[in-house]
């Protein structure tokens, strides 16, 4: 369990981020067209996983921005923004920001990916939503770089990230 804080306030996770230099676990999200996608859709890239609460609040839509704009030039690499906003917020969100070269996915229908990444809050205002985090899964599929941010609306150490790629 990650002990976080939302402004300041305590708040925990369901469990932990997977370790470095372990598979990562796989999963089933859906994207803003509807469709399933799963780890092994992105087989053979770099994977960054930009996971936060919701794109509808100021550091998450900062957060999404900041990937669009860093991973334009990178290539072999996907970044896939996850939160358990409904599909559709997403891509009213991407269409208004203009929002290109991120994945936007959701966890919406039964929080599986929360649960097994370890980012689901359990307590607090923000209970059963996802905690701020980001981890990086190498092309072979494994974790090579994890941060859980410590305080919510604090926003990820993004060098920190695309320096692990």
């Amino acid at each position: 369990m990650a002990d976080i804080t939302l402004k300041g306030n305590a708040i925990n996770t369901i469990g932990n981020l997977p370790e470095i230099g372990v598979k990562a676990p796989d999963f089933e999200l859906i994207a803003t067209d509807l469709s399933h996608k799963t780890l092994s859709d992105f087989a053979n890239k770099k994977v960054i996983l930009n996971i936060f609460p919701s794109v509808d609040t100021g550091t998450c839509a900062t957060s999404v921005r900041e990937f669009n704009k860093k991973v334009a030039n990178l290539k072999n690499t996907v970044v896939l923004c996850i939160s358990k906003d409904l599909p559709f917020a997403q891509a009213r969100f991407c269409g208004a920001e203009g929002i290109e070269n991120v994945v936007m996915l959701s966890d919406f229908t039964d929080g599986s990916f929360g649960k097994s990444y370890g980012v689901e809050i359990v307590n607090g205002p923000l209970a059963h939503l996802h905690s701020r985090a980001i981890v990086i899964i190498n092309k072979n599929g494994k974790v090579v770089y994890k941060e859980q941010v410590s305080e919510i609306v604090n926003e990820p150490n993004y060098e920190a990230a695309l320096n692990a790629l």
